[in-house]
């Protein structure tokens, strides 16, 4: 799946990886509706690893390009 395909689901509350990723990562998604000091913070990506739990995550031009993709349940 691409990533334009998926992007929608992530926007949805879903989860999604990529094929090729054999690591540690076990998923990515997209957290909204935050808020710092009662201010709201714009929604933002985060990937969840076994090693080191949630890290922000940002994809890469080759991620974006990527037809690996696909939704975790």
């Amino acid at each position: 799946m691409t990533f334009e395909k998926i992007l929608p689901i992530l926007k949805n509350n879903g989860k999604a990886i990529r094929e090729q990723w054999d690591g540690d990562e076990e998923f990515i998604l997209v957290v909204k509706d935050q808020k710092f000091n009662n201010i709201p913070i714009t929604p933002y990506m985060l990937i969840k690893t076994t090693s080191e739990g949630y890290s922000s995550f940002a994809p890469t031009v080759c991620d974006v390009l990527a037809d690996d993709w696909k939704v975790m349940d």
